[in-house]
């Protein structure tokens, strides 16, 4: 039984072998056709050949090898090297035009033989035919260092060195200049500065809170945003208030900040939201002081660490409202605001030029006064914050007679000229000039005191004519 089973073991591998041949030429007849020679077939040695072929076989077709960037640039090196024009380094060479029977019979001559025994292909003067082929030459060409120069019959070959190409911001760079050059807008390119503006951030670079990275991206920011601090000529609309009902409840307001010691960006925050809290919505004359303390209320809770309760601001209304009427308040006037409370103010717009002037500590007091007269009026609604913070410099260094009074530091930094605050300072100069016998005199008495530098008491400018 044990042979018998060997015995049919070998009759099926025996049939397995055989199958396995046939399965195999079947397969190969479906294949496409190999391909043929190009031109890598090494011949070994001894074997047949003969013009009828290899070992009698009948030759495979040649096939022309494509002339690639190398194996052009190949070519018109040795093209080069045959005329003699390697005189210099680096000389960029002309388009080299050879025959395309020249490149068949090199490529035939490089596949059969090797690279030393092909002769230089001969250059043709030019002739844009069509049977000749046309090889740019974007690289720079120099011949190589010949280490063994002594060696008889040592012969190096040229080797091609590429350029470094330019990149797409260099050649456009160029290419606008060219074209600006050719229309005749070179009187009409800009000049660099004689004297380059300093840098008046240089001595916080160690201070994280200054970031002196990106403080000019801010402020760029806040003047394309300034114009939302801005509110319309609004007192018309009003039945029950004006002008001067609202200088008075700013200076009051004046008076309960300085009373709280709270900090110089609540009370601008505060009197912005008044504005505009007024510039959309009718108030009436008994809630009018309602709706000024709310405003203190909401730019406190914005600006401060310790914001004041509401219960300590109910003293100081003396308890003519009660708390309902300030949180309800509240709510209407962040509704009616759509919750925006991120508006620049004068008060950045301040801090940034009193930089930029180099201001001292009686210079920065002196500004500040002259702001918070400014903002009691309300004809000075028009002027946006940067524009308000650029005269209040302005009007402070005549004041105090500093020479330059409006540098190229200052215009750079505020974006205006002396022409463009003109009008702002003028007002600002005359509400200096009357602050002495008005009545409303909470900014002048804040001022005089030496925490001030009482620079309440420095006359008014005289401004040129």
């Amino acid at each position: 039984m044990a042979a018998a089973k060997r015995f049919t073991q070998t009759k099926m591998a025996a049939a397995k072998r055989e199958v396995v041949p046939n399965q195999r030429v079947s397969r190969a007849n479906n294949n496409r056709r190999a391909l043929g020679d190009i031109g890598n077939i090494v011949v070994d040695a001894g074997v047949n050949v003969t013009k009828e072929g290899v070992n009698g076989r009948k030759p495979l077709a040649q096939v022309s090898r494509p002339i690639t960037r190398s194996f052009g640039a190949q070519l018109i090196a040795q093209a080069a090297a045959n005329k003699g024009i390697f005189a210099a380094n680096n000389q960029t060479q002309a388009p080299v035009v050879i025959p395309k029977a020249e490149v068949v019979r090199a490529n035939n001559q490089r596949r059969t033989r090797k690279s030393k025994d092909i002769p230089p292909t001969t250059a043709v003067p030019e002739d844009k035919s069509d049977d000749c082929v046309i090889i740019e030459q974007p690289h720079r060409i120099k011949p190589a260092c010949n280490r063994n120069a002594g060696a008889a019959g040592n012969k190096e070959k040229p080797r091609l060195v590429t350029a470094k190409p330019r990149s797409l911001t260099a050649s456009l760079t160029s290419r606008t200049a060219v074209a600006l050059h050719d229309f005749g807008f070179d009187d009409e390119m800009p000049e660099a500065e004689e004297d380059p503006l300093p840098n008046i951030d240089g001595g916080d670079l160690d201070n994280q809170l200054a970031v002196v990275e990106y403080v000019e991206g801010i402020y760029k920011f806040y003047r394309r945003t300034e114009h939302m601090s801005c509110v319309p000529d609004y007192m018309p609309r009003q039945r029950d208030i004006n002008g001067k009902m609202r200088a008075i409840l700013i200076n009051w307001l004046i008076e309960v900040h300085y009373r709280f010691g709270l900090m110089p960006e609540t009370l601008y925050l505060t009197i912005n939201l008044l504005d505009r809290y007024l510039s959309i919505q009718r108030v009436s004359r008994n809630n009018f002081q309602l709706v000024g303390t709310t405003a203190m209320l909401l730019a406190s809770k914005y600006e401060e660490i310790w914001a004041p309760k509401v219960d300590e601001f109910l003293d100081i209304l003396e308890n003519n409202y009660e708390r309902k009427h300030v949180l309800v308040m509240e709510k209407e006037m962040l509704n009616k605001l759509k919750f925006h409370l991120t508006v620049p103010t004068p008060y950045v717009f301040l801090v940034r030029f009193l930089k930029a002037a180099g201001s001292d500590e009686e210079m920065a007091n002196l500004v500040f006064f002259l702001t918070e007269l400014s903002l009691m009026q309300y004809v000075m609604i028009k002027f946006p914050p940067s524009m308000l913070a650029a005269a209040a410099v302005y009007t402070a260094r005549c004041t105090l007679q500093k020479m330059p009074v409006w540098s190229h530091v200052l215009k750079a930094h505020s974006g205006y000229s002396e022409t463009d605050l003109k009008e702002c300072v003028k007002l600002m100069v005359a509400f200096h000039q009357s602050s002495e016998e008005s009545k409303l005199n909470t900014v002048i008495k804040k001022y005089s005191t030496p925490e001030y530098n009482s620079v309440a008491f420095i006359k008014p400018a005289k401004l040129p004519a």
